[in-house]
């Protein structure tokens, strides 16, 4: 236990490091390329941060564990809003670009309902998959269509970078992530194995926690550094890719029936909290506002509320 306690405190300094320079070198590969922070958050930062939950997914899928693959995207879509989000808006108020409640939102809420009508007949198949994949398919043809061009990161933020050292930072940062990441769910999942810990309460939690943990970093450093349509945009494009490209996965390769927890319980927690994201930052471009301590620490208690109900039905099914 003592090799994998020092392997989760690595990783925890590989992630926090990996994330400002992966944050640091998208601000200013954002500057150089006249792309804004908010669509840079949406794409590159999104699909970088999502990559541990996309390659965890496929795997599982694979393995015939769809419902590890499903269960990982939905508790990452949890994580990224009750946690990451709830933290960072209580580090520092978050201020929504105007343009997230006409474009971004609206297609989260279409693929989040989506998801929920694949969901509820508790079974996911090839057509869903393919339905799923389509849809993926026209959000990333609207997006190269409609990406916004304004030059809206200063120079000052990363000024003294090169071209070449913007990319290097990125992919130092994004490989440091997505390793860091891993290192963390395998040492967790060897603690909690050794402690005896239910396998169950590791599929829901510690895999769909450290899958997320480069959102929750990249989003808080994003903070830090001011760059609030990074640290939003990576959240709203995250959970994006993790019903669209994560999902594909168990219906193309293991399709097949699921728990009726997964809608009842899980879908309807990220329903509840996508719908309060809308609102908030809705109400915060309308009312010239931010996204409020307050705002974050809902999201938090709506997370751990999950978390708590989550843990005790577990219990309850494993006879403890």
């Amino acid at each position: 236990m003592l090799v994998e306690t020092a392997i989760i405190i690595f990783g925890f300094i590989g992630l926090i490091w990996g994330a400002d320079k992966f944050v640091l070198g998208a601000a200013k590969l954002a500057s150089n390329l006249g792309v804004s922070e908010l669509m840079i958050g949406l794409t590159i930062v999104a699909f970088g941060t999502s990559a541990p939950e996309i390659f965890s997914s496929a795997f599982s899928a694979w393995e015939g564990k769809p419902q590890l693959a499903i269960g990982n995207a939905l508790g990452s879509n949890l994580f990224n809003i009750g946690v990451a989000l709830g933290v960072a808006a209580l580090v520092r108020p978050l201020k929504p670009a105007e343009s997230l409640i006409q474009k971004e939102i609206p297609a989260l809420l279409l693929v989040t309902m989506a998801t929920g009508a694949m969901l509820f007949d508790l079974y996911v198949g090839v057509l869903d998959a393919i339905a799923l994949l389509l849809i993926t398919a026209y959000f990333s043809y609207s997006l190269s269509r409609n990406r916004t061009r304004e030059r809206d990161v200063k120079s000052s933020v990363a000024g003294d970078l090169s071209h070449w050292q913007a990319v290097a930072y990125f992919t130092l940062g994004l490989g440091l992530l997505v390793l860091s990441a891993e290192a963390l769910v395998q040492a967790a999942i060897s603690i909690a194995e050794q402690l005896n810990v239910s396998t169950a309460v590791i599929g829901l939690t510690v895999i769909a926690l450290g899958t997320s943990l480069p959102e929750l970093a990249a989003s808080v450093t994003s903070v830090l550094r001011g760059h609030h349509d990074l640290a939003i945009g990576n959240i709203v494009g995250s959970n994006i890719l993790n019903l669209l490209v994560v999902l594909p996965f168990p219906g193309l390769l293991s399709p097949g029936s699921i728990e009726k927890e997964l809608f009842s319980r899980d879908f309807v927690s990220v329903l509840i909290l996508t719908l309060l994201l809308s609102y908030f930052c809705y109400r915060s471009v309308k009312n010239d506002r931010r996204i409020s301590r307050l705002s974050g620490a809902i999201f938090l208690l709506i997370y751990c509320g999950w978390f708590t109900v989550m843990v005790l039905q577990v219990q309850r099914i494993a006879g403890i």
